[in-house]
């Protein structure tokens, strides 16, 4: 007699979905693209089902542009707003694409306002207002509202819902208040405490309430030092702002000091992230730098900066060829100019790094410029001494010419304090003049470098009567 077996587990049967590193492994998504293909939805959502929300946002990320609408429409309601939150503005881009204005406003209804704005300003003028036109009046006035500042703003990516309550409430009354309010936000670390006018005077945090006596009053509780954030202030300031008070959260306050909302710090662990990214991209002129982002998009952010690399490498060209007879008297100039060129590049890429990174963090300000100037001067000419030493001697011994030793360690010298010098100063200047300096600083390095390289080079070459002018 057969004994008869039931039908094995999706979890039996399907490849893990996590690597060691906490990524979905390639096995798991070619798993969930074949259900999908074979239009197997109920295969594809027990597969996927047992994900986060950032995993499933990864998952749309790491298969193809064509599949991500089938892979949408095979998941269904797994699809949450949570998970559109978590995606790749790219990524989410194509997806809103395919859905309804209706569909879009139920996903963005269950989201903080700070999401919710996330998702709806990446949408066309039309869209936006036919999203719009779907939600709540209050979730639409909340999100209109958030649409009126700048974007990278304070305001873009606050939370409105809050707790705040008068100074003249007791513990006791705050408990109950807490307990018997089913609409106030489900998340949150601390009481904002406010005045008639609603201007914040202090906060309470929760682990107060709930050690103190319930007939303490909420104002004798209560820390009145607190950091207020303008909800104009850019989201970078109010990321150093967290960063340098050790905040978990930070009330944002209207023109007139009243407040209107919150940031919470895990806003802020996405904005420094953000921000740092944009700082290393920008440097490189590589635009965004997203894998997701369109290719004509990717070509344009790139183009134009080696266009502008072009018209720098020209300059040192020019200088080339003021020397070229000098060169062809001495191939060995032709083959050690590279040396100084790259060399004093990256020395001037490393100050520059430094130099737009302070600058970011505050820490770079007026007050020490001088100072830092100074620090990054000495660090130039040891590291200049350094180098000059080793390809003097090396070229010395190599081309049997003590002489061009000479010029070249006295090149890399000039070279490599001058590239210090740029480093930082360029950085410092285009700073002042309210430009960010990650986004032009490593042009005008570059041909500060390479120029300074060359003309430094032949014209000791030509100075010390190895070869004429």
């Amino acid at each position: 007699m057969t004994e008869m077996t039931d039908a094995p587990d999706v979890e039996d049967v399907a490849p893990p979905s996590l690597d060691e590193d906490n990524r979905l492994t390639d096995e798991f998504v070619r798993s969930v693209s074949e259900a999908v293909d074979e239009g197997n939805s109920n295969l594809a959502q027990e597969l996927v089902n047992p994900l986060h929300n950032a995993d499933i946002a990864d998952l749309f990320e790491l298969i193809d542009e064509d599949e991500r609408a089938p892979l949408a429409g095979a998941l269904g309601d797994l699809v949450s707003a949570d998970v559109l939150a978590e995606m790749n503005e790219h990524v989410r881009e194509d997806l809103i694409e395919v859905l309804e204005p209706g569909q879009i406003a139920d996903l963005t209804e269950q989201l903080e306002t700070d999401d919710a704005v996330a998702i709806i300003e990446d949408l066309e003028e039309e869209e936006q207002q036919a999203v719009l036109a779907e939600l709540e009046p209050e979730d639409r006035a909340a999100i209109e509202s958030a649409l009126t500042y700048p974007e990278e703003s304070a305001g873009r990516i606050m939370q409105r819902d809050l707790v705040a309550v008068p100074e003249h409430m007791n513990v006791g009354q705050l408990i109950d208040y807490l307990r018997e309010h089913g609409d106030l936000t489900t998340e949150f670390w601390e009481v904002y405490v406010v005045d008639p006018a609603h201007k914040p005077v202090g906060t309470c945090q929760l682990s107060w309430i709930l050690r103190v006596p319930r007939d303490i009053a909420v104002a004798d509780i209560m820390k009145r030092e607190q950091t207020l954030i303008p909800v104009d202030m850019d989201q970078e300031e109010v990321a150093l702002r967290f960063q340098k008070y050790n905040l978990i959260s930070a009330a944002v306050v209207n023109e007139d000091g009243r407040l209107i909302g919150m940031i919470t710090v895990d806003d802020i662990l996405h904005i420094v992230e953000d921000e740092a990214s944009e700082d290393v991209l920008l440097l490189s002129g590589a635009g965004e730098g997203d894998i997701n982002e369109p290719i004509r998009d990717s070509y344009k952010a790139r183009v134009r900066w080696l266009i502008a690399n072009l018209a720098t490498a020209m300059v040192a060209s020019f200088v080339i060829s003021i020397f070229g007879a000098a060169i062809e008297q001495m191939v060995a100039l032709a083959i050690l100019m590279p040396i100084v060129a790259s060399i004093g590049g990256n020395a001037g890429t490393q100050t520059m790094a430094v130099s737009v990174r302070a600058l970011a963090m505050n820490e770079l300000t007026r007050s020490n410029t001088r100072r830092i100037i100074g620090r990054e001067f000495r660090i130039a000419i040891l590291n200049g001494g350094t180098i000059a030493v080793l390809v003097g001697i090396g070229t010395a011994i190599a081309f049997a010419n003590p002489v061009l030793g000479v010029v070249i360690a006295v090149a890399m010298l000039i070279n490599i304090v001058i590239a210090g010098f740029a480093g930082i100063f360029v950085p410092v200047m285009l700073d002042r003049m309210d430009q960010d300096p990650a986004l032009a600083s490593s042009v005008f390095v570059t041909m500060i470098t390479d120029t300074m390289g060359f003309l430094a080079f032949l014209s000791l070459a030509v100075a010390s009567g190895m070869v004429s002018f």
